[in-house]
């Protein structure tokens, strides 16, 4: 009896009709849509919850969040990012466990019986002699035939096919990209302290210069949100505004200098904050002090040289005086030694003339 194959045809039949594409794909296709979700689930949260949109010009700007706080015993404000302080939803995929397990089994049983029996002594009689030399041989038989046949064949063939899949998905918050990364990194940089109205800031509350020499004066404005807007910056000198120029995140104006001392008044659209800024003619004033200082300066020494004149003739009339004074005393002096000669004299006279004198 030849080998029956059917089991092993069975089983690789059973093997090729297995569908791994589909076993082993589906839960990979449906990982990378989950992935492709949760991407867009993120996404979606920036947009919402992260970024307005401006209904005019499209633009997407940052939601911020804005608190006040006492500072050095001012109030400040805090302008936070609000993306840099909620957690931002990333969730993926980490790894993907597929476990498949497929049981065939296939048998192929085959019987088969076969009876048969013959039957000769029926329906056949007769004699013969054979004459051997020494030998002779008479032989009689009697002969009868009967058949039978009986067959029986059995097969069974049986299979059944099992396959069982398992999948484990680990997933969890995954680390941020590194463009998110650098995204919250930059709104972590931009968090600052401002002023809850603003601040006005110029290059200086003092212009020095030259009459009919404009000065340069530099002004910005940072709103309590932090953001700068020179364009809000206006100057008032006396009943009319002056015209500024903006330049990156600040304002340029030119400031007369007048003769005398002239105060403008820096102010912002919108906002109570103002600046007084003086501008001076010290080019002017320092000429005339200048002179003024020349003229002093030839006073003084007008006044010395007639200091020294007044010294010199106070010297000569002190030594006039000293030489009449000496000349006087000279002369009394002489005036008495004279007297005094003539008393001796007439002393020597009058002793002369005494009797005995002789």
């Amino acid at each position: 009896m030849a080998i029956d194959t059917t089991p092993s045809k069975v089983v690789s039949d059973a093997l090729s009709a297995i569908p791994f594409g589909n076993i082993i794909g589906g839960p990979l296709t449906a990982c990378i849509d989950a992935q492709a979700l949760a991407a867009q689930t993120t996404w979606q949260f920036i947009q919402n919850v992260g970024l307005n949109t401006d209904p005019k010009t499209g633009e997407k700007k940052a939601v911020t969040v804005a608190f006040q706080f006492m500072r050095d015993g001012k109030m400040a404000q805090l302008n936070v990012p609000l993306l840099t302080i909620v957690p931002i939803p990333y969730i993926a995929i980490q790894t993907i466990d597929i476990s498949f397990k497929a049981n065939i089994s296939a048998s192929s049983s085959s019987s088969s019986m076969e009876s048969k029996s013959e039957d000769v002594s029926a329906g056949i009689n007769g004699s013969a002699s054979l004459n051997l030399g020494l030998f002779k041989v008479n032989a009689g038989f009697n002969a009868s035939y009967s058949s039978k046949k009986d067959s029986k064949a059995t097969q069974d063939s049986q299979y059944s096919v099992e396959y069982t899949m398992d999948v484990a998905v680990h997933a969890g918050q995954d680390g941020m990209p590194a463009g998110l990364a650098k995204v919250l990194e930059i709104l972590g940089n931009s968090l600052n302290v401002s002023d809850p109205g603003g601040a006005l800031d110029v290059s200086s509350q003092l212009l020095k210069g030259e009459k009919g020499h404009p000065e340069q004066l530099i002004a910005t404005f940072k709103n309590s949100e932090g953001k700068f807007e020179p364009e809000k910056i206006v100057v008032i000198g006396g009943s009319t505004p002056l015209q500024g120029s903006v330049q990156g995140n600040s304002a340029v104006f030119e400031l007369p200098v007048n003769e005398k001392e002239t105060v403008y008044i820096v102010s912002v659209k919108g906002a109570d904050k103002t600046v007084k800024v003086r501008t001076v003619d010290t080019i002017s004033a320092d000429k005339e002090r200048e002179t003024a200082r020349l003229q002093r300066e030839q006073e003084r020494r007008l006044r010395l040289d007639q200091m020294e004149k007044d010294l010199a003739a106070q010297r000569q009339a002190a030594e006039a005086a000293e030489e009449k004074r000496a000349a006087e005393r000279a002369a009394q002096l002489q005036a008495a030694e004279e007297q005094t000669r003539k008393d001796d004299e007439a002393k020597q006279t009058a002793d002369g003339q005494q009797p005995g004198g002789n």
